[in-house]
């Protein structure tokens, strides 16, 4: 018998709550595949110097686009999953073109991101209304954080056609299913700009 193998009652129960909850993971990657799409015009953006880069200009050559929906300098919970990222870009993009979009000015923002030593692509939406008509941005103002796919035919047509939103716990940052091993969790936890 593998040591993996579960023994007692409570390790059959986790073991069928995995296996449920991949089933579950499985649904949901469907069902965000039947979102509608939604056609978006080509925003510009900054980059970290100023210089404007169109939203059909970060696809490259791909027809696809991975974007990140960032909160900005502000967020500590958004700065945690950026940090993460570094690990993970190289394997992304050579799948799929992946950047990072901020609320902040190129100026904030290329301080910030070269001060964490960040290797992604990372735009500014600041002066355009990007996050809003897309809806990561509430009539308030208030930045929300999230990834979405956007596509692109043959035509130059832009697409929005998948998302799903960021907060402590989801799938797009490894560190929470660590620390729900914990015995309290995450407990009373939060991330810090340092430590």
């Amino acid at each position: 018998m593998s040591s993996f193998a579960p023994v007692t009652e409570i390790e059959k129960e986790i073991a069928e709550a995995e296996k449920n909850l991949m089933a579950e993971k499985r649904k949901l990657t469907e069902l965000r595949k039947k979102l509608p799409k939604t056609e978006v015009k080509d925003y510009t953006f900054k980059d970290k110097e100023g210089k404007e880069i169109k939203l059909s200009e970060m696809f490259g050559d791909k027809k696809e686009l991975m974007l990140v929906h960032n909160m900005g300098k502000s967020c500590p919970y958004c700065t945690l999953w950026a940090d993460e990222y570094n690990g993970v870009v190289h394997h992304l993009e050579n799948r799929v073109p992946f950047v990072i979009i901020s609320p902040n000015e190129p100026s904030v923002m290329k301080e910030f991101a070269d001060g964490r030593n960040w290797k992604f692509k990372i735009y500014s939406s600041n002066g355009n209304t990007f996050k809003k008509d897309v809806g990561y941005e509430r009539d308030n103002g208030d930045v929300l954080p999230g990834v979405s796919v956007f596509t692109k035919d043959d035509t130059g047509k832009i697409y929005h056609i998948n998302n799903a939103r960021f907060g402590p716990g989801d799938d797009f940052c490894g560190l929470w299913s660590y620390l729900d091993l914990l015995s309290d969790g995450a407990g009373k936890w939060s991330p810090k700009y340092s430590y």
